[in-house]
């Protein structure tokens, strides 16, 4: 069900070089964030827990605590390459708990959407 939702809301969303595509993905185990731009199919930027800086500090992986971590580092990496403004796309994932948290704390740390 959440890839047919996914699908639904990518029919609408579209990233491009002025304003990128925010992908939010997580597993039971890890939280994903990549900044793409989709005209071009590249990455500009990406985040997640499988990184050790990440990964220091906290006690799971695939927590509300770990999602305002990987938000704040997501948009600061995002404010590095010059992108101010950015789509959300929650990957077919409900707006609630980790995904709202991760694009609370995105939002905090000064990325508009």
């Amino acid at each position: 069900m959440r890839v047919i939702r996914h699908k639904r809301l990518r029919r609408t969303l579209s990233g491009t070089a002025l304003k990128p595509r925010m992908a939010v993905f997580h597993s039971a185990k890890h939280i994903y964030v990549q900044i793409i731009d989709d005209d071009l199919g590249h990455t500009l930027a990406s985040v997640s827990t499988l990184e050790k800086p990440v990964q220091e500090g906290l006690k799971s992986c695939c927590n509300v605590q770990a999602a305002k971590v990987i938000g704040k580092l997501a948009a600061e990496r995002a404010k590095a390459k010059g992108i101010e403004t950015v789509v959300f796309d929650r990957g077919g994932h409900m707006y609630q708990g980790k995904v709202k948290v991760l694009a609370d704390a995105a939002r905090e740390a000064g990325l508009k959407f």
